[in-house]
């Protein structure tokens, strides 16, 4: 028997997965302490290891986003689920890894596994982004990326009392295991129930997939599957300036992610004396607001397309305004001085710059639905530079201009993010006129 809501039981399972995909990347921020002390890491060298996380990623989202179009999600999810979970396990026998096959360097040996760990986790959101156009509604769009990606905040939330929890009862690399082998189950699991199109599933009936196939109410430039009839090389998305300057801006909101994901266990503790046990509830305040404001964001975003008719005031404008309360939130952490204010700004700035995180990836199922899994593997590959940036540009600035320096750095590269979302216009008529118009002259 078919129903009629299968599809968000589809966003559901997609949702879980993200969520294990987050906590597994951040749960080493929390085993910082026992891993420094053991391998004699300083603060530079410690943000090496959480910055190699981002080289295999960057790579990662582009490959897995052309090979999510190619071969379908179901085959990816299966792919990457089981690889990062198998790099998880190996995580916590890097040093011993390095010591013994990298000429006694226990940091080459987390290098080694933090890159391919990351290989096996880029893929993940572009490859939702792409089940997400084959499963969701052009009107439910919004909600159905942000369903995605409140794995994002919800993840880095539950990471703390997860893992501070699984660190008190065991050590880091039973921990690390552990993660590995509920990884792998939970993968196989969601491949039993997934589908690559709705029209695969014997749980989906004529009525929900009417809804899904729908053209009611399509924008000027919005597209479904299918409607894309001619192949669409990868190299085209460098054509088409919102898709640039749209991934440009993405890379702001990672900065600010990554920062916190990675940094704020160790400046809790180095900065005001927190100790592991208080770290279960401290690491979750600067998530709660973004679990709230993913969603937000999207139901905005699509009343905002809904109500004005105009892409641009529901994806471009409205990021615009988040990032600039985003960035002022971060330049006043610097000026206060207790734990309970800086969580207060990290917490409302992360809220801020979570609200725009779904109209990233809405902005490329607006304009091609059919290349969801490359466009937004591109999108998502320009945008993790700072998973490495991030990381290891706040090492170096911590060891040489202190803490408050990775604040001023994040609110400068959320106003970067900013300044470009200014040239994203993704009414694609709109767009293709204005080239008319600079041919014609």
């Amino acid at each position: 028997m078919g129903g009629n809501n299968y599809r968000y039981k589809v966003m559901f399972m997609m949702l879980m997965l993200a969520i294990i995909n987050y906590i597994d990347r951040g749960a080493i921020a929390y085993a910082q302490k026992e891993i420094i002390e053991e391998f004699g890491f300083d603060n530079f060298s410690w943000g090496m290891v959480l910055g190699y996380f981002g080289y295999g990623y960057i790579f990662g989202s582009l490959f897995g986003g052309i090979l999510a179009d190619k071969k379908g999600p179901r085959f990816v999810f299966t792919l990457i689920g089981i690889g990062w979970s198998i790099f998880v396990i190996l995580t916590a026998f890097a040093g011993e890894i390095g010591m013994a096959l990298f000429g006694g360097s226990a940091l080459t040996g987390f290098a080694v596994i933090r890159i391919f760990f990351g290989l096996a986790e880029g893929p993940a959101f572009s490859t939702i982004n792409k089940a997400n156009a084959n499963w969701a509604a052009p009107s439910e769009r919004g909600l159905a990326v942000g369903l995605g990606i409140l794995g994002t905040p919800l993840g880095a939330l539950l990471t703390a009392p997860i893992i501070v929890g699984i660190l008190s009862i065991t050590n880091w690399r039973v921990m690390f295991i552990g993660l590995g082998i509920f990884g792998i189950f939970w993968v196989l699991m969601f491949r039993k129930m997934f589908t690559n199109m709705p029209e695969e599933s014997p749980h989906v009936s004529k009525e929900e997939l009417g809804k899904i196939r729908s053209r009611d109410n399509l924008l000027p430039g919005e597209k479904v599957v299918g409607d894309s009839k001619a192949e669409i090389k990868w190299y085209e998305f460098f054509k088409h300036r919102a898709l640039v300057f749209n991934a440009i801006s993405y890379f702001s909101y990672m900065y600010v992610n990554f920062l916190l994901l990675t940094w704020t266990p160790k400046y809790l503790q180095d900065e005001f004396g927190f100790q592991l046990s208080s770290l279960w509830y401290l690491g979750m305040i600067p998530w709660t607001g973004a679990c709230i404001t993913v969603l937000l964001g999207g139901k905005i975003s699509d009343y905002l397309r809904r109500k004005t008719g105009k892409l641009r005031i529901a994806r471009s404008y409205f990021t615009i305004v988040c990032l600039a309360l985003t960035a002022t939130c971060f330049l006043f952490i610097p000026t206060v001085n207790s734990a309970a204010a800086v969580l207060a700004l990290m917490t409302i700035g992360n809220a801020f710059n979570s609200l725009p995180n779904t109209v990233y990836w809405s902005i490329v199922l607006d304009i091609e639905p059919d290349k969801a899994g490359t466009y937004g593997g591109m999108t998502h590959f320009v945008a993790n530079f700072a998973t490495i940036i991030a990381p290891t540009f706040t090492g170096f600035l911590v060891t040489y201009y202190g803490y408050s320096s990775m604040f001023v750095a994040a609110a400068v590269a959320v106003i970067f993010g900013m300044l470009f979302m200014f040239f994203v216009n993704p009414d694609k008529k709109k767009a293709e006129k204005k080239q008319l118009d600079l041919q014609s002259v």
